[in-house]
């Protein structure tokens, strides 16, 4: 089997191993094309046969857009090279909007499974919607032309506009925890109210509202201390609100977390905040509640199938800073807090484990080819 992602980021990383990891446990060697931290990360597996699409960072959307169209010809081009040892490809994480390496695997009669681990016209369309509708057109191509799509939730059905496609449509995901690291360390009761994000620099992940609720909070006189972890374009605007704001002393902004250092930021926090206005299904949602972390989040994507409200967490139904700020003191004085967090941590340990995400794709890819 094949699969195919566009150069990705640190974040991607975690995603695209897990899948790798994944098919590997029923098909033969992998080929893989994918670049940048993906390439990085992948380079001295031998247990797949890595094509690279290197990539430089691009200072704004406009010229990730343009990009674009180079990126896809190298796809197109690594999919032809592949030929001779690939049966079937996983488009994913970017790629699974990708029409012309899509289109290239179909002529050379490969079946294609696209796997959206996100909606990329809703990315675009929260950092701006300059040229989004050509971004729109790419993706409804990829979908034409796809034997089978993947996605994480029924909901995302109606939410990405992908109603014409229902008969195509397999639910899945990719999501497993290794619960020998991700667990429960520090009690929740142990913990001090600190109150983090930790994801990507992002317009989409709506960390600026997260950053422009923190004084309202701090104006209630609670004793909370914050947490941002990640790096993204947005960072240096971050920066000078901080200083604006008076709020160094406040915020610690650790930079880019490594994956196996992830489990001691998590024991520390009181709650996670996660105020994105798209998402597909978080993994730092669910590293959060395995660590006995309660999360808090805007109900996107694949979140309401995880956080029942004042269940196994928090849902905001808004994500701006009022409603942040609010519902953050709401979270840390409720009553069920440990329970809350206690109702998690059963919850990811039941279901996101490497035999149910196997047995799921198993299913999937073995019906695509009906």
């Amino acid at each position: 089997m094949g699969i195919a992602t566009i150069p990705i980021s640190k974040a991607g990383r975690m995603p695209l191993s897990n899948l790798v990891d994944i098919v590997s446990s029923f098909s033969g060697r992998i080929c893989l094309i994918t670049g940048d931290a993906g390439y990085n990360f992948f380079k001295d597996n031998h247990g797949v046969k890595l094509y690279g699409v290197g990539n430089r960072p691009k200072p704004n959307t406009f010229a990730r857009i343009v990009n674009y169209i180079p990126t896809q010809l190298k796809m197109a081009y690594r999919v032809m090279r592949a030929a001779a040892t690939t049966d079937s490809w996983i488009f994913f994480t970017g790629a699974s909007a990708s029409p012309l390496p899509i289109l290239i695997a179909k002529l050379l009669g490969k079946k294609v499974v696209s796997a959206y681990a996100a909606s990329d016209t809703k990315v675009l369309g929260a950092q701006g919607k300059f040229l989004l509708r050509p971004m729109e057109l790419l993706g409804i191509a990829s979908l034409i032309l796809s034997n089978r799509i993947v996605i994480y939730s029924e909901s995302l059905i109606q939410e990405w506009g992908l109603e014409k496609y229902r008969h195509k449509i397999a639910i899945a995901h990719e999501h497993f925890l290794d619960f020998d690291k991700f667990k429960l360390r520090n009690q929740l009761s142990e913990r001090k109210n600190l109150v983090g994000y930790i994801g990507r620099l992002s317009k989409e992940k709506g960390i600026l509202n997260f950053m422009k609720a923190i004084p309202e909070i701090l104006k209630e006189g609670n004793d909370v201390k914050f947490l941002v972890g990640g790096e993204g374009q947005l960072r240096g605007e971050i920066d000078e609100y901080l200083r604006e704001e008076n709020l160094d002393g406040e915020v610690e902004l650790p930079g880019w977390i490594p994956h196996d250092q992830l489990p001691e930021y998590l024991n520390k926090l009181k709650l996670l905040v996660l105020p994105s206005y798209t998402e597909g299904l978080p993994n730092i949602m669910l590293e959060a509640m395995a660590c006995g972390t309660p999360v808090l989040a805007t109900p996107v994507g694949s979140v309401p199938d995880v956080i029942k409200d004042g269940e196994t967490g928090f849902i905001m139904k808004d994500g701006s800073p009022e409603y942040i700020a609010n519902n953050i003191i709401k979270a840390l004085d409720h009553p069920d807090l440990e329970q809350i967090a206690r109702n998690a941590h059963a919850l990811v340990r039941r279901e996101f484990t490497y035999q149910k995400a196997v047995k799921r794709y198993r299913q999937i890819l073995g019906n695509s080819w009906k």
